[in-house]
């Protein structure tokens, strides 16, 4: 992925820009995940927090994940588009929604986290490294 990566909401309210590449990036296949995106997983991109200026008004939605910890959700309040996740277990990186990339083609996810909640029908792609749980420490 070429740096900076720029990216955005639907309707164009909120816009950012990272300055580095992603330090870690996965398909997240656990239920909180699967009810969040309405499918089988949410893929993500993890970058430092520091390394990310955004524009714009973000909303924040906390759950508790499949972890047991706070993830705060963020979304543009005007479109609804999902566009960043900050992990309170990792609290010096973000989570981007490729999805919501300028150029979403770059992304490539390295590994699948929460393979035990994975649903049957899905397919996932034997070459990624699976985990039961949430990523390597």
């Amino acid at each position: 992925m070429t740096t900076p990566f720029t990216g955005g909401c639907m309707c164009g309210a909120v816009r950012y820009e990272c300055s580095t590449a992603p330090v870690m990036t996965a398909n997240c296949h656990c239920r909180d995940c699967q009810r969040a995106t309405g499918s089988a997983y949410v893929s993500v991109l993890f970058v430092p927090r520091n390394a990310v200026n955004i524009t714009g008004e973000v909303k924040y939605y906390d759950v508790k994940g499949d972890s047991g910890n706070i993830l705060s959700r963020g979304f543009c309040p005007t479109c609804g588009s999902r566009l960043f996740g900050k992990p309170a277990v990792m609290p010096d990186l973000m989570g981007i929604m490729p999805g919501s990339l300028d150029d979403p083609s770059s992304h490539r996810p390295a590994m699948d986290i929460y393979t035990d909640s994975a649903q049957p029908w899905d397919y996932l792609n034997p070459e990624l490294p699976k985990f039961p749980k949430g990523p390597p420490r």
